[in-house]
Parts: C-alpha cells; structure tokens; sequence
C-alpha cells in the first residue's frame, strides 16, 4: 500500500556528527557538504556521553560530547543552519544527538540516536528510560549500530542483545552503518533505517536511506515509522541529478518496505 499524498524519494542520511562532538566538520560545513550532493534530508546527531562514567568524563574532557551546558547553543545553530538548508537548497536538516553509553566492554555498551527532537536527554539511566524520553518529546528512538561495525573498533552489543525485549521501544534499528551491511539485523524483521555514522568526509560512501514522502519534517519522521524506505549504497564518484536518484548509488541496491 502506498503512502498517502506525493510520494517522493528523497535521499537521506540520519546520522552525522560534527564539531560540536568528533565530527572532522563544524554544522555549515555539513549542510553545505550534503546540499551540494543534493541530498533531501540529514539528521546532525552529536554525542551526548554520560557525565557520569569515565570514559564520559574523558569525553567531556577532549570537548568530544555535548553537555548541558553546550546544548543550547548546538540547538541553536542547528535551527538557523535548518532554515539555510532549506532556502539554499531545499533540504531538510533534522535535528538530533546520540545518547552514548560507553563502557570497557562491548556488551555493556549501547548507542541510542534521537532524531527531531530539540530538548536535552542526559545518557544516564535505563535504555528503556531513555528510548521512551525521546518519544514522549515527539522524537524518533534509532538503535544505533547494534551488532559489529567489522571495524577495529569497540563495539555496542547491549540492545541488541535486549532485541526481543527491546522491540517496541525502538522506531528503528541500524540495517547499516558506513559500508557494512548488518544481515542479522535486516533479517530480523525489526523496522530499520541505513546511515553514515559520517564523522569525516571520506566516509560519505555508505550506505543511506531512501524516503518515500512529502519534503517536510513530520513526514519525514512517519516515513521512518510506517517503513516507507528503501536502502542504497551512495557513490559519490557518480554524478548526482536531484531528479534521478539512480544517478547516484551504487550498482548494490537493497530495497526493504519499498512503497513507491
């Protein structure tokens, strides 16, 4: 069954760090490295570590984090360079962050990405508690890379090792992140979204997302909620035409809930 209204694909990557965390770009620099690629939609989604753990206060310390403090001024920033977006290049810019629960081990550690939402969520606390803070601020609650990035790396096992449990509190799980593809993931019958997990420019050859709505932000996040999607692997060696998608992705294409 198709969505309802203009069905319209837009080209999107939903998770993107920047200077305010350990992103290599400060957040104009990110809408212009993606408006001028043509996407429709990305979603800045910065670090907001535990203040409370070592490996957080060493974050906070290397200024690798938002903190309360500081994010104010992130949302800020994220709304006029929202408003710039669009006017220069017609795209969506959502705002976001990652709650970050890091530890010494990988299976105790977990990432959580909230996507449109503008009010500051402290990481500490119980992953249910913070999976239903942001949706009771009207935000999307993503699992974020939840089994083996296959990079050298430490890794975020946590939800997924609560999948069963976890199932309902999640808008969507990470089917990839940069160039894997996650099987178990896709093949877990779990709602999904493929992103970036972009910290530096070389790594905008990934995996992304493609929507099937309306151009705004509500429809955007209902896209991501009723699975109106597909995925693609980007190549930005191509040309990209705004108006043909296809001119812009890899041969690999892998569409899941495809509607349009």
């Amino acid at each position: 069954m198709k969505p309802t209204g203009i069905c319209e694909p837009i080209l999107a990557d939903l998770h993107v760090h920047s200077t305010f965390s350990d992103g290599k770009l400060s957040i104009p620099e990110v809408v212009d490295f993606y408006g001028g690629r043509g996407f429709g939609c990305i979603a800045i989604t910065d670090h907001v570590c535990e203040a409370t753990s070592f490996l957080g206060v060493a974050a906070s310390y290397l200024n690798r984090t938002l903190t309360k403090e500081t994010f104010p001024r992130y949302i800020e920033v994220l709304r006029a360079e929202a408003d710039r977006a669009w006017l220069k290049y017609r795209m969506i810019l959502l705002p976001g962050f990652e709650l970050t629960k890091n530890s010494w081990f990988n299976h105790r550690s977990a990432h959580i990405l909230g996507l449109g939402i503008e009010e500051y969520i402290s990481a500490e606390g119980d992953i249910i508690d913070l999976a239903r803070a942001i949706r009771s601020h009207g935000g999307l609650a993503i699992a974020a890379h939840p089994v083996s990035t296959g990079k050298f790396e430490p890794q975020t096992y946590h939800l997924w090792s609560r999948r069963h449990e976890l199932r309902n509190e999640f808008d969507a799980w990470e089917v990839a992140s940069g160039t894997k593809f996650f099987s178990e993931v896709h093949e877990s019958g779990l709602p999904l979204i493929a992103t970036s997990d972009l910290h530096h420019p070389k790594q905008i050859n990934s995996w992304k997302t493609i929507l099937h709505c309306d151009l705004d932000r509500n429809s955007i996040l209902e896209a991501i909620r009723k699975q109106h999607l597909e995925f693609v692997f980007y190549d930005d060696s191509k040309a990209f035409a705004r108006e043909k998608i296809e001119s812009n992705i890899g041969s690999v294409s892998l569409p899941v809930n495809v509607f349009c």
